[in-house]
């Protein structure tokens, strides 16, 4: 199982575990992570699961798909070069100790 720390805008870590092949977003909503709204049910469609990803691990995630990049564009924090949408990351061994920071807001 893979674990992932959420870091909340107060700098709290918190570790979770996640199951293969789960996306961070269900993973994070299951296990009530408070800052992932995911409104629409990890379906790409609004931008409420946004995180951003610790640096050394950008490069293990497959590349951003169109659809995730536009709607980034319309997140209510900042955009930054390591923004994604927890709803497109799907979990595998190889994340195990994921970390991701959750912006100060999702609406």
């Amino acid at each position: 199982m893979p674990s992932i720390t959420f870091i909340h805008p107060d700098g709290r870590a918190q570790q979770i575990e996640a199951s293969v092949g789960e996306s961070a977003m269900q993973a994070a909503t299951r296990k009530d992570i408070n800052g992932i709204l995911a409104e629409c049910g990890g379906n790409a469609m609004c931008a409420t699961c946004h995180v951003y990803v610790e640096e050394d691990w950008l490069a293990r995630l497959p590349a951003m798909g169109g659809d995730e990049d536009a709607l980034l564009d319309g997140a209510a924090a900042e955009r930054r070069i390591n923004s994604r949408l927890s709803c497109q990351i799907k979990l595998a061994a190889d994340l195990d100790g994921l970390v991701l920071s959750l912006p100060d807001r999702q609406l």
